[in-house]
């Protein structure tokens, strides 16, 4: 009975197993159709067109005033008095200084003397010359006598004439007691005060006055930029005249609101930096800009018609940089690419390796390999 039992149990768990095995084939099956049947993975794809790039470059600048006039005494002495105070607006001919005129004042005096003598001298001299050429006349005294009274009032007229000069020489050393300033401008730093010795060979300046109404920018190229720079229009002269308004970076970041043109390149390359100096000049309306500053320069640069890729479509192999370039509509292709030097951390503008309407990835680059078949998706 017992065993009985038992061949019923094993013939019924046959039964189930039968009946259960086609479903787990099917299953499988399906399983396997299903990783057999998985199609290319989507990937985003852009078409290119041509379109149009604004870009900037920026360059280290220093700030100088149209005008900076080092401010030197002609003569030498005390300062008696400060006219003026530092970063005060001067116009030309302000008086800046006064040096103690106490001995210009006497020089002048004393060579005022020296003149009424010479001159009275000469007038001396003059009316003895005219009684002796009556006398030679007359045959009462020889030419020799003539001749010498002559050179006697040509020597007198001569020292009334040096006389005279040191006049004016002591009246200028007189004026020069006030200093004054040769231009409109702005007050720099004052190093002496009242009491302090100055005189003409001293190696600092009494101050600086600086024209700031407009206000040159300096800054340099390398030989390479000025290159890209000179066969934009054929020829250097043309390219910068050709260049729009550029832009002042302040020091804190800022632009500056007015905007200037580049007026001078310089003809020759500093052999020692291998880069050439250029001037811009702004206009200085509000007095923002201060002799001494620093910024950068922003030069913009518009390429009209080119080809941009997202830089996060691009990857790079030993410096160069590829792509991958649908072919026959799926397959991804590796392709190299040359690009402008200027970006704007975003894109990149190709001049070469691409055409208008090719079509490239631009996400998953990593993931992809050369001649690999994908899914693309329209950007």
């Amino acid at each position: 009975m017992k065993m009985r039992l038992n061949e019923l149990r094993f013939q019924r768990v046959r039964m189930v197993g039968t009946l259960l095995l086609p479903a787990l084939l099917f299953a499988c099956k399906g399983n396997q159709q299903g990783m057999t049947g998985a199609g290319p993975q989507e990937y985003e794809v852009k078409t290119l067109k041509p379109s149009v790039s604004a870009l900037k470059r920026t360059f280290p600048a220093t700030i100088r005033g149209r005008q900076d006039v080092e401010i030197r005494p002609n003569i030498s002495g005390f300062i008696t008095r400060l006219c003026v105070d530092e970063g005060a607006r001067v116009r030309k001919g302000q008086v800046l200084f006064m040096i103690d005129p106490v001995q210009y004042e006497a020089a002048v005096k004393s060579a005022e003397a020296n003149v009424n003598v010479a001159r009275t001298s000469v007038e001396t001299s003059e009316l003895t010359t005219k009684n002796k050429r009556e006398l030679q006349k007359r045959n009462i005294i020889s030419d020799y006598d003539l001749q010498m009274a002559e050179n006697d009032l040509a020597s007198k007229k001569a020292l009334l004439a040096q006389a005279e000069a040191q006049l004016v020489n002591a009246r200028n050393n007189l004026s020069y007691t006030e200093v004054k300033s040769p231009s409109d401008g702005v007050i720099g730093t004052i190093p002496f005060r009242v009491g302090s010795l100055v005189s003409p060979s001293m190696a600092v300046p009494m101050t600086t006055v600086s024209d700031i109404s407009e206000m040159y920018v300096y800054f340099s190229m390398n030989e390479k930029q000025l290159l890209e720079l000179t066969r934009q229009n054929g020829s250097l002269k043309e390219s910068v005249a050709a260049m729009p308004e550029i832009e002042l970076q302040l020091a804190d970041g800022s632009l500056y609101g007015e905007k200037g043109k580049i007026e001078m390149v310089s003809g020759v390359i500093d052999p020692s930096t291998g880069a050439v100096s250029m001037r811009a000049s702004f206009p200085n309306r509000e007095n923002i800009l201060r002799s001494g500053g620093s910024g950068n320069v922003v030069i913009p640069y518009l390429l009209e018609d080119v080809l941009t890729v997202p830089q996060n479509a691009t990857y790079e192999i030993q410096d160069k940089k590829f792509v991958y370039k649908l072919d026959s509509g799926t397959v991804a292709r590796s392709t190299g690419i040359e690009i402008f030097p200027l970006n704007d951390g975003q894109s990149y503008v190709v001049t070469s390796g691409l055409q208008p309407g090719d079509r490239i990835v631009v996400e998953g680059v990593s993931r992809l390999k050369d001649g690999m078949t994908i899914n693309p998706k329209e950007e």
